[in-house]
């Protein structure tokens, strides 16, 4: 059951500083929490919503480099789905001027995540194949937008439903699998002459597992970021010894706030000058009203959307 009500205004702590709420946006996670299956982590607000973009309220101590009224996003532990979020100072970046609020709610779960995942921990480089699974949803049309623009000789190869192949062909994709009527395994084996790709980004589990696999090069990484068909399956070692892959489980929320504010600084560095350029731009579905949340999440639960889903609290803003 979501509805709207009243909380506290919350106050910033040392290292903190309170955002006035412009944007905020659905990620898969809020369905899983508002199911009663993913707790916010221990001293986060139990308010859904896991990133914000906003101005600054106020200002906690020990923040330096920050003022109030600057144009912010960033990651929460919860309480997105707000008027007003704390936030750590050491998870803000700068708004670029090219982007709207609306934009730059789209990017911290999905750009980071994507960033995280593929580079930083699945260690793409130039020349490699990368298979990424969902075209539609953010995380997969950041992936596909990062990959191009950080790495312009590698091969994008992504799975999706039969009604969003041709949006995803629009991206710059190299190959389209549609899921529901091939085998990507066995498109992949054909489509890399044997070889496989260097990295997955999989967020379906245990169901793909196998065939995630077969489609891994020798020394290929498999991170896993989510496990929506399951959590058990059989895994064959022997050929994962001889092939010297690697599977990875990856999470962003609940790293500790030391590491988060690290993956940060490097995405600061890395991919916002992508966005500020716009050679990196949100792909927003929907904007929705906070009064509309509901209907927001249902278009979660459909796979529906193609892109990122946006609450606005623009009334909030100033």
């Amino acid at each position: 059951m979501l509805r709207i009500g009243e909380a506290q205004k919350p106050s910033p702590g040392a290292g903190q500083v309170l955002v006035k709420v412009a944007a905020t946006s659905v990620n898969r996670a809020d369905i899983i929490q508002r199911e009663g299956n993913y707790p916010p982590p221990r001293g986060d607000s139990e308010i859904l919503g896991l990133e914000v973009a906003g101005t600054i309220d106020a200002i906690g101590q020990e923040v330096r480099g920050w003022s109030v009224g600057d144009r912010v996003m960033t990651l929460v532990g919860g309480g997105g789905y707000a008027e007003f979020a704390v936030a750590c100072a050491n998870h803000l970046m700068p708004i670029p001027a090219s982007m709207s609020f609306e934009e730059a709610a789209c990017v911290c779960e999905t750009y980071i995540t994507a960033y995280l995942n593929v580079f930083m921990i699945g260690g793409l480089e130039d020349g490699d194949s990368v298979l990424v699974h969902g075209g539609g949803g953010g995380v997969n049309t950041a992936a596909v937008q990062l990959c191009k623009a950080l790495t312009p000789n590698v091969r994008v190869i992504v799975t999706a439903s039969p009604g969003k192949v041709e949006r995803v062909k629009a991206l710059g994709v190299d190959l389209v699998i549609d899921y529901k009527a091939q085998d990507f395994a066995e498109e992949i084996r054909g489509y890399t002459d044997k070889r496989g790709v260097q990295v997955i980004l999989d967020h379906i589990g245990a169901t793909y597992l196998a065939s995630n696999m077969k489609s891994l090069a020798v020394g290929g990484r498999l991170v896993i970021i989510g496990v929506s068909s399951g959590v058990k399956a059989e895994l064959n070692l022997a050929l994962m010894m001889v092939k010297r892959q690697q599977l990875i489980g990856s999470v962003l929320r609940s790293r500790p706030v030391p590491e988060k504010a690290a993956i940060v600084a490097e995405f600061t560095q890395a991919v916002l000058p992508l966005l500020a350029q716009r050679k990196c731009v949100p792909l927003v579905h929907q904007v929705y009203g906070l009064d509309d949340v509901a209907r927001a999440h249902r278009d979660m639960e459909a796979s529906a959307h193609f892109g990122k889903i946006v609450l606005s609290l623009q009334g909030n803003a100033q």
